[in-house]
């Protein structure tokens, strides 16, 4: 790690806690750790997997936790890790309350929540990559955030570009915060030609490399519409003034335009490694883990998002300003529905209209707790769930 880097942590570098240690996220975040040479205090991850006793042995001093596991998974895996392994969900979101640390949650899902909280309670950094808490849980976020004194720093590739755009600049000099969405796989089709879509199409995303779920909702463009949602909770900007455009080739990750009509955009690879080591080391930079960026020869093209074939960021939108529990539900019946359609119980265009029926159902309530978060999306989940079953 550099001396500078290490003036921005206070002159010494603090340890690490790794949640989703075993995902996309989690793998490249230790990747970048060991780059800067930071510690890694704690792994946490939802299964006992062979994975993660990997990584328990190369990191001898780390605590390990895991959230889930059948009795003998555990005792098999505690075996094989050879000292203390701490089980349950509890477990994991404690990981989160490790003093001075930075937390890295890249958790899939709802169950993400209680981490970021318990980090946020804490003083610590949170290094945010798991959508869910602020799209779910927004409110109850900023609450902790405001309460406590802690940090949340985006990880997400587009949410760092905004971060970094706004940087110095007084809020009502902001006019819009654009950001930009690949398109994914099915740019230009048609709603006839996705009705036939499979799960391996829609995994084969042209420029990302990423978890199923997350795959799958850009595929659809929830993605975008969930991140909507954060950029709304993260930098307190109205619906109004935030657009997507589509931009294929993912080189500007987003941008802002200011109300004299300048804009700011942050562009570079495509490589998640970036946006991590920003989040564990802003304000200050550290050399990239990313080969050298050149703008010469690129062609870069926007176009506004076909909202007809891919209704899912209008659906979102309505959630976001609805606000309390709408937010919570629409995640929760996605989520439900891209399981659903990765088994093959649901089609492609299903995922959409799942989530639109869901939305109607469900009662709004606002949102002040954990606990009012967990119950919208328990009741996102069973009334989804109850629409698939009807459907198949």
């Amino acid at each position: 790690m550099t001396r500078e880097v290490q003036r921005g942590f206070g002159g010494r570098p603090p340890d690490l806690v790794v949640l989703g240690a075993t995902g996309s996220i989690g793998s490249q975040t230790i990747e970048v750790a060991s780059g800067l040479g930071l510690r890694i205090a704690a792994l946490g991850a939802r299964s006992p997997s062979a994975k993660l006793a990997d990584l328990a042995a190369a990191h001898p001093g780390a605590r390990i936790l895991v959230a889930g596991g059948a009795a003998e998974e555990r005792a098999e895996f505690a075996q094989r890790v050879g000292r203390p392994v701490e089980f349950g969900a509890d477990a994991v979101v404690d990981g989160a309350r490790t003093p001075g640390a930075i937390v890295v949650n890249g958790i899939v899902g709802a169950a993400g929540l209680r981490a970021t909280v318990a980090g946020l309670e804490t003083g610590n950094r949170v290094a945010l990559a798991n959508k869910e808490s602020l799209v779910a849980g927004g409110p109850v976020v900023k609450k902790a955030l405001a309460e406590h004194g802690g940090e949340l720093i985006p990880v997400d590739s587009e949410h760092s570009a905004l971060l970094q755009c706004l940087a110095g600049e007084p809020p009502e000099a902001v006019a819009r915060l654009i950001l930009t969405a690949s398109g994914g796989p099915f740019r230009g089709r048609s709603v006839e030609t996705l009705a036939e879509v499979t799960p391996a199409e829609a995994l084969a995303h042209p420029t990302w490399d990423m978890g199923d779920r997350i795959t799958i909702d850009s595929a659809t463009l929830f993605n975008k519409g969930l991140e909507v949602i954060e950029a709304h909770h993260l930098f307190d900007v109205d619906y109004d003034r935030i657009a997507v455009l589509v931009h294929p080739q993912s080189v500007l990750h987003s941008a802002v335009e200011f109300v004299d009509g300048s804009w700011k955009g942050h562009l570079g690879h495509p490589d998640m490694r970036i946006p991590i080591q920003y989040a564990l080391t802003a304000p200050e930079r550290a050399p990239s883990p990313a080969r050298p960026f050149d703008l010469v020869g690129l062609d870069l093209t926007f176009e506004p998002p076909d909202t007809e074939s891919f209704p899912a960021i209008g659906l979102a939108y309505a959630a976001g300003r609805e606000g309390g529990s709408s937010p919570a539900v629409l995640n929760a019946a996605d989520e439900v529905a891209v399981a659903a359609f990765l088994d093959r119980r649901l089609g492609f265009l299903g995922i959409a209209e799942v989530v639109a029926a869901t939305l109607e159902a469900a009662e709004w309530r606002p949102l002040e707790t954990v606990d009012d978060v967990v119950d919208a999306d328990r009741e996102g989940r069973e009334i989804a769930v109850s629409l698939i079953a009807g459907a198949c």
